[in-house]
């Protein structure tokens, strides 16, 4: 079974134990050898929580390390392979986060989830 990579909505529906995530997929989420999150979803996060968009019950990098530790979650390095990639990517996607994302998937041979029905339109896997 592939390993995972959550984009930044999957992230917070996985933690608050939202139904967005369908049971499939939270089986695939349980039984995958690696789920991996983006520094770029935690800066998105972030950015939500500053400008007020998003409440979480801790400062995110405390609720990161929470969630993290309570569904076995791994930090995937950010690397100069993945920025050229995002960079080169076709221009289906605009937004920023989400390209490295996509970007993030191809290098890694990852599955993305997410709920984003534009990220398909590139060739890597999702689930949602």
């Amino acid at each position: 079974m592939p390993n995972l990579i959550l984009d930044a909505c999957a992230l917070i529906w996985l933690a608050e134990g939202s139904d967005c995530i369908s049971k499939k997929t939270r089986r695939r989420i349980d039984d995958a050898f690696v789920v991996y999150v983006s520094p770029i979803s935690l800066w998105e996060i972030a950015r939500k929580v500053a400008k007020g968009k998003l409440k979480l019950p801790l400062d995110p990098a405390e609720w990161f390390d929470r969630v993290k530790e309570q569904h076995n979650l791994t930090l995937l390095p950010f690397t100069e392979a993945v920025a050229f990639k995002a960079a080169t990517l076709p221009e289906i996607h605009k937004d920023p986060s989400d390209r490295f994302i996509v970007a993030s998937a191809m290098e890694n041979n990852l599955v993305i989830v997410t709920a984003d029905h534009i990220i398909p339109q590139y060739d890597v896997e999702c689930i949602c």
